[in-house]
């Protein structure tokens, strides 16, 4: 996001006769781009700096033109099924912990959700314990902005547990174990679909899924012996209609996935040396990325999340692989190239395993 010096400040924020500088001996458009520098989870600390500081800070203006680089949102439990929710700033390699879910969050099979648009993570469903046989209608909220949670949302109208969940276009979408329920967060509303083909691809169970350019892929992957293709649909939130996945896409979907810059999907095989794939819509296939596979010290299990041209592995114990991609042609239509870099977790997070990564800019 391109940052324009002087653009936070508005002629309501304070007279000239009662300016206060934000940074004594600094222009104020210096000043704000110092501040735009400060890690968000600190916000409220910053705020008692001054009251600059505490208008600068609540200033929307500021807020929007905070988003400026990514951080990844990690949900992590241990073998107690003790959580532990986690943002990690990959340019600076600092951890942050996040302030704990207003209500326990659910050890297993729950989804969550990343809308960009307002810097919000969603947690939603799951299941108390493992052998539980009652989904939940749970919905949480955190929002970067404010470094809290929010609990007194309107739970999903059905049950789920072990499905998909993603953000079109500001509304959250959830798949998978009985037909689609739209959430609007600016209304705290649910809707069902109505859509010919719920019964078929509505009740999925989920393998993976993805949002690309403003439509939900979710497929069920291969299963044993795989003698028959897999079941993949296509969700179109604007329209409310199912189609079904493309062939190529569907049969060479094996492993998580990643939207990176343009809506382009990547995955991370599964087996061999586990590779990135970059799927080509024009073709209706996937192309290997030249390089390396996923560092060997980047074992299983492992959450994955992207953002621009970055793909994030995130393995037990929170280390962090870290996989740059660059195109030939510099225009994203020759040959892809990865490479990688690891991040050794803190020391303190030595049995932690990851569930899922979101990634927000905050």
């Amino acid at each position: 996001m391109k940052i324009v010096p002087g653009q936070i400040r508005t002629v309501h924020d304070c007279s000239e006769a009662d300016h206060q500088p934000l940074i004594p001996g600094l222009p104020d458009e210096i000043a704000e781009q110092c501040l735009l520098r400060l890690p968000y989870p600190y916000h409220s600390l910053f705020r008692s700096v001054s009251s600059a500081w505490n208008r600068t800070l609540s200033n929307p203006n500021f807020l929007s033109s905070k988003k400026t680089h990514p951080y990844l949102f990690i949900f992590s439990s241990d073998h107690r099924n003790h959580h532990l929710w986690l943002s990690f700033d990959p340019r600076h390699r600092r951890w942050f912990t996040l302030p704990p879910p207003p209500s326990p969050s659910p050890p297993i099979g729950f989804a969550t959700a990343a809308d960009s648009l307002s810097g919000s993570l969603f947690v939603l469903g799951g299941l108390l314990s493992d052998d539980s046989a009652n989904p939940l209608r749970t919905l949480l909220s955190y929002s970067a902005t404010t470094n809290s949670w929010s609990a007194s949302l309107s739970p999903m109208p059905t049950p789920r547990s072990f499905f998909a969940a993603g953000a079109v276009n500001g509304k959250i979408v959830s798949a998978g174990g009985g037909g689609v329920d739209v959430y609007d967060p600016a209304e705290d509303r649910w809707t069902t679909s109505s859509a010919a083909g719920n019964g078929r691809w509505g009740g999925l169970g989920r393998y993976d899924a993805a949002v690309v350019k403003g439509r939900m892929h979710v497929t069920e992957g291969w299963t044993w012996p795989f003698n028959s293709s897999p079941r993949a649909g296509v969700y179109d939130a604007e329209g409310d209609t199912w189609r079904e996945m493309k062939v190529g896409m569907r049969e060479g979907w094996t492993g998580a996935s990643v939207v990176l810059e343009g809506g382009r999907l990547v995955v991370v095989s599964e087996c061999g040396e586990r590779r990135l794939k970059v799927y080509e819509e024009g073709m209706d296939a996937w192309v290997y990325v030249e390089g390396e596979g996923v560092p060997e010290e980047i074992g299983r299990p492992y959450a994955v999340g992207g953002a621009e041209r970055t793909v994030y592995v995130v393995a037990g114990g929170l280390d962090v692989g870290i996989g740059r991609l660059g195109c030939d042609d510099g225009k994203g239509k020759g040959k892809w190239r990865v490479e990688w870099e690891v991040v050794k977790g803190p020391k303190v997070f030595e049995g932690w395993v990851p569930q899922h990564c979101q990634v927000l800019y905050a």
